[in-house]
């Protein structure tokens, strides 16, 4: 990104992030999912799921609330994007010496901001409902960069739903799978207690390696090859998803 680029994007993320502090209430909804289906499983379900550790509960499943936390904020970036396309924003930003690129970097940007706060209060609930960690300020470092790694990848797979939605429904109703998909990986249960076919998917899907890549750095366990699994789909996802938004976004900002 030119000096140009950085100082356009800068202006554009203040923007947003506005539009995001006159509606706290999105950054309060965000969070209130996640650590409802917390309490959930803490308090009702919890007692009834062998994990085969003596940990308590909450530290088996808070990495995975972590990640639906994510899934369900980045539900708001395709909705914000599809607004301002079909506002004709992007049009009069068309018309005005600023970088392209750097309309979706601000959204991009802004999604990053929300979601990190969403997390900070997941967490912060966590740990007064009993979560407690042996991670070293390096393991909570790469814990935090495979989060923001994970949001990045996931905001530009919201940014190609809000250019390409049709309705403010579709906008955002893309991350309904990616808020389900932690269910059927080892986020809640370990998977050698699913049955075959399920055990499989789940094994092979990303949000297993993530899972358990970030629960092993807050226990302070070795992560091993789980780490490198999860930062390889990580980096496709995010390389797949970005390239995919910017061609789309070419074709329809001319």
């Amino acid at each position: 990104m030119s000096s140009h680029a950085l100082t356009d994007t800068g202006a554009l993320t203040a923007r947003s992030l506005k539009h995001i502090l006159r509606s706290p209430d999105t950054i309060i909804t965000t969070a209130v999912t996640p650590v409802a289906l917390m309490l959930l499983f803490v308090f009702v379900l919890g007692g009834a799921i062998n994990t085969g550790s003596s940990d308590s509960y909450i530290n088996y499943m808070l990495p995975g609330i972590l990640l639906i936390t994510i899934a369900s904020g980045i539900a708001y970036t395709a909705y914000r994007l599809f607004l301002d396309m079909q506002g004709g924003i992007f049009e009069r930003f068309q018309s005005m010496p600023i970088a392209r690129s750097s309309v979706l970097w601000a959204h991009v940007f802004t999604s990053l901001a929300a979601n990190l706060v969403s997390i900070g209060l997941v967490i912060g609930v966590a740990l007064l409902l009993g979560f407690r960690t042996n991670a070293s300020p390096v393991a909570w470092l790469a814990v935090i960069g495979i989060l923001t790694l994970f949001t990045l990848a996931l905001t530009w797979v919201a940014v190609i739903a809000g250019l390409s939605a049709k309705t403010v429904d579709g906008a955002s109703a893309f991350s309904y799978p990616l808020i389900f998909l932690p269910f059927i990986s080892s986020a809640f249960v370990p998977t050698a207690s699913m049955p075959g076919p399920v055990a499989w998917f789940a094994e092979h899907q990303p949000v297993t390696a993530i899972v358990d890549s970030i629960r092993n750095l807050f226990a302070g366990d070795p992560v091993g090859s789980e780490l490198w699994v999860a930062l390889a789909w990580l980096v496709g996802i995010l390389a797949v998803a970005y390239g995919t938004a910017i061609l789309i976004y070419r074709r329809k900002i001319r």
